[in-house]
């Protein structure tokens, strides 16, 4: 089957770096030593451990979110770099009734998973013998239904027109134009066909979205912000939300450099979209990025809180939107992101961090602490 509920079509939901509560700490209660036949050589390298892990856990965190949520490098992303690269799948004949034939593979294509009102997705599909030689097919019927709860009155369906092109047969499927130009949700299309005398089925999964709840409205623009180089997008709000947005940041070199995301709570009227790359981001590159940046592959929606489905998606707007006009990075903040949560977090990993120092020292004044790793402010190496 192709199409997947979750896809790299699908807007990234809003970066995280995950944390335990504040106040909560990794180390466990100290056990209550007892200095009759205890094994001071375990018993120290227990204490040992213990100041190890809490020093990797405070400096995994301090480099971890050295940049926000909403501006990671590229690196980290790989599955969400290139989200309009279509869904390709190779897979046995399947048959009515649940069986297979692997002496024949049915090799699909599908353009897009999600579906924003007025997009359009094309399916291809071929068939091919273990040796890669092309087979007849020839496809019987084709029909596109929205898939419904059970026990609520069944969607429309629709017939795709499949024509044959070569080895391929090939079709593109407009939701908007017929009768499921409302639908909000999974729209399922089986093209049933036939080759070398078996009949087959393939599925094809889309999400498709009826309603734009923002439009693109005007020209974007660059700046260079307290922190940040910023690709401003300005949007129309027709449903006031929360509206979670990302784009893919290449040098000029095409290479790609980061992933920049959005996600705040906007308005209904003109409102503007800040896709951010940290400053201390393009500063701490090695090699650093090719200039000028290109703002590429912008896509969102509007999440709908407690609703199935639970977005609204916006018009992607693929390939380059902006090219940057920063030649330099002179001018760019160099500095490590700040914010009440990131503070918080690495005063309660510091807590433990020193506090397993200190038991380690006071059961052993001469034992040598293992390295701290990174620094504190009143830590001592």
């Amino acid at each position: 089957m192709v199409g997947l509920f979750w896809h790299q079509d699908d807007p990234p939901p809003p970066l995280t770096v995950s944390a335990p509560p504040a106040g909560l700490h990794f180390l466990g209660p100290v056990p209550a030593m007892h200095a009759a036949g205890e094994d001071r050589t375990a018993r120290r390298r227990q204490l040992a451990e213990q100041v190890q892990l809490t020093g990797h856990t405070y400096c995994s965190y301090l480099q971890q979110t050295r940049y926000p949520h909403t501006s990671r490098p590229a690196a980290q992303h790989p599955d969400q770099l290139y989200p309009n690269q279509p869904v390709l799948e190779s897979n046995p004949l399947r048959v009515d009734g649940g069986d297979s034939d692997p002496a024949v593979l049915v090799q699909t294509t599908q353009s897009r998973v999600y579906l924003a009102a007025g997009e359009t997705v094309a399916f291809s599909l071929r068939a091919v013998d273990a040796q890669g030689v092309a087979l007849p097919l020839v496809v019987t019927r084709a029909l596109a239904q929205g898939l419904v709860a059970p026990g609520t009155r069944a969607a429309p369906r629709v017939t795709l027109a499949f024509a044959q092109d070569g080895d391929d047969w090939r079709a593109t499927f407009a939701p908007q134009a017929g009768a499921l130009a409302g639908f909000h949700g999974t729209i399922r299309s089986a093209v049933r066909f036939s080759v070398n005398g078996r009949s087959g089925v393939v599925l094809f999964d889309v999400i498709h979205s009826p309603e734009l709840p923002a439009v693109w409205h005007g020209a974007p623009h660059e700046a260079i912000g307290p922190d940040a180089l910023e690709f401003t997008l300005p949007l129309d709000v027709r449903i006031p939300g929360r509206y979670v947005v990302s784009g893919r940041v290449d040098d000029a070199l095409g290479r790609p450099f980061a992933l920049a995301s959005f996600n705040e709570l906007l308005g209904q009227g003109t409102q503007a979209v800040a896709l951010r790359v940290h400053g201390k981001l393009l500063h701490d590159a090695d090699p650093g990025p090719a200039l000028p940046l290109v703002l590429r592959d912008v896509e969102g929606y509007l999440l709908r809180e407690n609703a199935d489905p639970d977005r609204l998606l916006l018009a992607r707007r693929e390939g380059p939107v902006l090219v940057s006009r920063t030649l330099s990075l002179a001018g760019v903040p160099d500095h490590e992101w700040q914010s009440e949560e990131r503070s918080r977090y690495l005063a309660e990993y510091a807590k433990d961090r020193m506090a397993a120092r200190e038991r380690l020292a006071a059961f052993d004044p001469a034992a040598t602490q293992p390295p701290a790793g990174c620094s504190e402010p009143g830590l001592v190496q």
